[in-house]
């Protein structure tokens, strides 16, 4: 079965890898945005440094949502994908940590019911 063929017979995929294209677009108008912002303070020697960094914190968030839809999608080959139960993100099979809230993915055991 071809890649193709894979990511349109699962929904999942085709919705993950839709969203990794719009992910890479975004990324990419924003480090766009961001170098002609500081290029246009530079020409006017009036560097604003608050908002170049709002306007990093809003790429980085984009890259990062990008970088985990796509270790998702590399991961989906070799392991079941899921959801976060708290804000609804997707993650990757062996995510203990939430990517985008921080919330533990993996139910706590104690060390005594294990082996019980």
């Amino acid at each position: 079965m071809t890649t193709t063929e894979t990511q349109q017979s699962s929904p999942t995929t085709v919705d993950l890898t839709r969203r990794r294209d719009e992910l890479t677009a975004r990324l990419a108008e924003l480090q766009w945005d961001l170098g002609g912002l500081l290029y246009e303070m530079a020409t006017r020697n009036h560097i604003r440094v608050d908002v170049l960094v709002r306007r990093a914190a809003v790429l980085q968030e984009v890259d990062g949502e990008l970088g985990e839809v796509e270790r998702i999608l590399r991961m989906e080959e070799t392991g079941a994908a899921g959801q976060c139960a708290s804000c609804s993100a997707p993650h990757s099979s062996g995510a203990a940590y939430c990517w985008q809230c921080g919330q533990p993915l993996l139910e706590h055991v104690p060390s005594h019911a294990i082996g019980a």
